[in-house]
């Protein structure tokens, strides 16, 4: 079965930086799009970024500059660079694989930015 694991959450002070990484077993990873999307208390769960099968990258406006998504194939794995944090970055981030009609996700790792 495909596995989607997260891991690389923390607590960190704003102005900080963390790099998540998301670990996808049982796909053809070259083949899938990811995606990294944030769950903060009360809010409803919205897309920070993701990166195709082909490399093409978006991101959220909020997050734009100061996140990087990226991959390595080989490893089957997908990070997010997270710079100059805000406590308005703090949520669980969920990493998500897709495929056609299909998607997967992870359990969540938790980023918490506060002083």
């Amino acid at each position: 079965q495909v596995q989607v694991v997260e891991s690389g959450g923390g607590l960190v002070q704003p102005g900080g930086s963390l790099r998540l990484s998301c670990a996808a077993s049982g796909v053809i990873f070259r083949f899938v799009d990811m995606g990294w999307y944030r769950q903060a208390p009360g809010k409803q769960r919205e897309l920070v970024a993701n990166i195709t099968s082909d490399r093409s990258t978006n991101y959220a406006d909020s997050v734009k500059g100061r996140f990087t998504i990226y991959k390595d194939n080989a490893k089957n794995t997908v990070y997010l660079q997270m710079e100059s944090l805000k406590p308005e970055d703090t949520a669980v981030n969920y990493c998500n694989a897709r495929f056609q009609s299909l998607a997967y996700w992870g359990q969540g790792t938790q980023v918490t930015v506060s002083s």
